[in-house]
């Protein structure tokens, strides 16, 4: 088996400064790099990165320089309402607005400005299965 040392999430933007917006007022990431084509966040942290790269760049194969379908990114934090007051204020693109699941979680559903799904869920003290 292979170690892995590093996980980086890119996501193909765009809008590269709405995107950065999105989750630096959303999330405690703070811009590691910027560039007209690349922009690189990284949690207070350290241990969560994501990284937002022009759509159009040409490192991106072109059958990829759609908008991101068929996966959803999830973010844990402490207070999933919380978030949705941000997400609220900013008038952000709610999915759904925060609801209790079956399987122990608070979540929320957002669409970034790129047309990605963020599930940002928090466990609900006290639940058991």
């Amino acid at each position: 088996m292979k170690k892995i040392t590093r996980m980086l999430t890119n996501i193909c933007s765009n809008d590269l400064i709405k995107s950065k917006d999105f989750y630096t007022k959303l999330f405690d990431f703070e811009v590691g790099y910027d560039s007209d084509w690349f922009i690189h966040l990284v949690s207070k942290d350290k241990k969560i990165e994501l990284g937002i790269i022009d759509q159009t760049n040409e490192i991106v194969p072109k059958d990829f320089q759609n908008p991101p379908q068929g996966f959803y990114i999830t973010f844990v934090v402490d207070n999933v309402d919380e978030v949705f007051e941000i997400a609220t204020s900013e008038n952000f693109d709610i999915v759904r607005e925060p609801e209790d699941t079956f399987y122990g979680q608070r979540r929320l559903l957002l669409k970034d400005p790129n047309g990605a799904l963020v599930d940002i869920s928090s466990p609900i003290q006290g639940f058991t299965s």
